[in-house]
């Protein structure tokens, strides 16, 4: 693992800059610029797959992003996946347009890779427009469109196991609360969907223990501050819907005094560099997002050179990686 001394002579800044930036410190006072560079080095540095790159263009590909900077800093998933998608279109000398929803240019390409999440009309556009599209993070099946996704399912049952398997009873979720782009749509977190329905099959599952946020760390903290001082049952583990959720939720048991894992379990998504770095370190669901980017890339050369008569779903598995944040 990279320490934060190596991230701070990469990023060319001081280590107490770079833990501050790691630790989402509110009262740091530091550009997007730099806390890009210090986000952008400590996945760069955790992500050892380095390959020969291509010195000849082979084709092009169109990048759709559904997030702007301040976001995928908010949570750094995006960002790792766009990095594992960079690097691979880089190594095979493929030339990568980045392009927002909003300003979809006109340059030929030869496949489209769209991040994030759309509405049905966004879809239905990105169809008619884009030849050769694949939705990353959205399960676009129904759509009649190729999509690349996370095994929830495994991911949920992973977190659950453990926690039953430590004799745990009183378990929460802290999940995650986002809207599609333009048409402001609400999008249903599949983790608490799947959470529910497994703790309600083990007669575990209890309403008072869901809080909801928005995907970022001070969400997360204000929601866990809100939650604590409505003075309700402490659950005795929990799990968040990301790492910037779990974060922010872990800054707010601080505060209270109430220790991780001692007094309540915690369980992040994602496991982007910054769980390493929080102390007590955070236990999560690994995605492995920078390969999912990579395969994002594989993927869409398959679509384009073999067409199939119907859509397809690629779905990439997950690992629970124990850390302090929960009891081992």
């Amino acid at each position: 693992m990279a320490t934060i001394k190596d991230i701070a002579e990469q990023a060319g800044v001081s280590p107490a800059t770079v833990s501050r930036v790691l630790n989402y410190d509110s009262e740091l006072a530091v550009s997007s610029e730099t806390k890009e560079k210090i986000f952008k080095t400590a996945e760069a540095l955790n992500y050892t797959k380095h390959k020969k790159k291509s010195q000849v263009e082979n084709g092009r590909i169109r990048l759709i992003q559904w997030f702007d900077t301040e976001e995928e800093l908010a949570d750094l998933y995006y960002l790792a996946i766009r990095l594992g998608i960079e690097n691979k279109t880089e190594e095979l000398g493929i030339r990568l347009l980045k392009e927002s929803f909003a300003s979809i240019s006109e340059t030929q390409v030869d496949g489209t890779i769209a991040l994030g999440k759309f509405d049905a009309q966004q879809i239905a556009q990105l169809k008619k427009t884009q030849p050769h599209l694949l939705l990353v993070d959205f399960d676009g099946l129904s759509a009649g469109v190729d999509s690349l996704v996370v095994d929830f399912q495994q991911a949920v049952d992973l977190v659950i196991d453990h926690f039953v398997a430590k004799g745990h009873q009183k378990i929460g979720i802290l999940s995650g609360i986002e809207f599609t782009k333009g048409s402001r749509q609400e999008i249903e977190d599949p983790r608490l969907t799947l959470f529910k329905e497994r703790l309600t099959r083990l007669r575990l599952y209890d309403e008072g223990y869901h809080i909801a946020a928005a995907f970022t760390v001070e969400d997360g903290y204000q929601a866990m501050k809100q939650f604590l001082q409505d003075a309700l049952p402490l659950p005795t583990a929990l799990f968040a819907s990301s790492d910037a959720l779990a974060i922010g939720a872990l800054r707010a048991l601080q505060e209270e005094k109430i220790r991780v894992p001692e007094d309540i379990s915690l369980i992040g998504f994602n496991d982007v560099s910054v769980a390493k770095y929080v102390f007590p370190t955070l236990s999560t669901i690994k995605v492995h997002t920078e390969w999912m980017g990579e395969l994002a890339v594989t993927t869409l050369l398959e679509i384009i050179k073999n067409p199939a008569p119907v859509p397809r779903k690629v779905t990439i598995a997950t690992e629970l990686i124990k850390r302090q944040s929960t009891n081992q």
